[in-house]
């Protein structure tokens, strides 16, 4: 019998940890799994990322990952790990944010018309910006890009002037002089080359805020598979695929803080006691209790599913 053989549409650049460990890694495990009756085909995609959750579920590819904010109203639930100082660990707040999901979210069918295959968030957003940051004041109508989700409603309280747009594009916006700043983690500074367009990064306890990703199939090839199958590549997939996403996210990072030691950037630190922290946690009060009003139409405990996130990325 032939191979099955999905195609994962990616983005980003391909020496992103999810074009560099995650895909392979996965694809590896899926053909394993499933004794070689299922491989995987990893294909660089073009365009706006949002546009992948429409490209798979109309079959124009099998596999894909995006950022729900990029869809603003369809994918709220999983802004629970978005809500700024919660998850400084992107492990943690990966397998914090699958768990909670099948055991809160799920029933709500917002991926309704794809199944889902795992969740991650990237480790601690930080800020980067072309200029000193000392106080909050410093960002007041500054042009900061956004990515979407809550990082939104995270720029309306610091009093930026935000600019939507995708993470590729960031660079360009930069250089143009579109842009002053932006709110991303620190690995960008190598994977998105913001080395070369910033000339500060600052750098909270527990970063700014953190970005919900949700990897995901077209159901009908899902459904196509024998059960066999398909449960061999479920067992490589929910909690399994988000931990290692978690994972290699996080470990990029690193990667991203040396880039910015290397090339000379103003890199500062922040404590917990330090005034600037102070000023962040006043901004961001009450954005839990906006974000449990925001899913009030989704049908489920959003405040229980909250504490359970909490409880999970504590690690308790």
């Amino acid at each position: 019998m032939a191979a099955t053989t999905l195609r994962v549409t990616t983005w980003l650049p391909p020496t992103n940890p999810q074009n560099q460990v995650v895909w392979p890694t996965w694809a590896k495990w899926v053909e394993e799994a499933t004794e070689g009756r299922v491989k995987v085909e990893i294909e660089q995609g073009s365009g706006h990322p949002k546009t992948l959750f429409n490209l798979v579920e109309d079959g124009v590819t099998d596999v894909s990952f995006s950022v729900n904010g990029y869809l603003p109203g369809r994918f709220k639930l999983p802004g629970v790990a978005e809500i700024p100082g919660e998850a400084g660990d992107a492990e943690l707040g990966s397998v914090a944010l699958w768990t909670v999901y099948k055991e809160y979210f799920e029933p709500a069918d917002e991926f309704a018309g794809l199944k889902v295959l795992g969740m991650f968030v990237h480790g601690p957003g930080q800020l980067h910006t072309q200029f000193p940051v000392n106080s909050l004041d410093d960002l007041k109508d500054r042009k900061i890009r956004v990515g979407g989700g809550v990082v939104n409603e995270l720029a309306e309280r610091l009093h930026v002037t935000p600019v939507a747009a995708p993470a590729t594009k960031v660079y360009e916006m930069m250089q143009q002089g579109i842009v002053e700043g932006v709110f991303l983690p620190i690995q960008e500074q190598k994977f998105l080359r913001l080395s070369e367009v910033t000339s500060h990064v600052t750098m909270f306890p527990k970063g700014m805020y953190t970005t919900a990703f949700t990897i995901f199939m077209n159901p009908d090839v899902f459904d196509g598979l024998s059960k066999e199958d398909q449960d061999a590549i479920m067992s490589v997939s929910g909690a399994k695929l988000s931990q290692l996403a978690g994972q290699a996210w996080g470990a990029a990072d690193l990667a991203g803080y040396k880039e910015a030691q290397d090339s000379g950037k103003t890199i500062v630190r922040l404590t917990a006691d330090d005034p600037l922290v102070a000023q962040f946690n006043d901004a961001i009060k009450g954005m839990d209790e906006a974000w449990i009003e925001s899913v009030a139409d989704r049908g489920i405990d959003a405040r229980a599913a909250l504490n359970k996130y909490r409880e999970l990325v504590s690690g308790q």
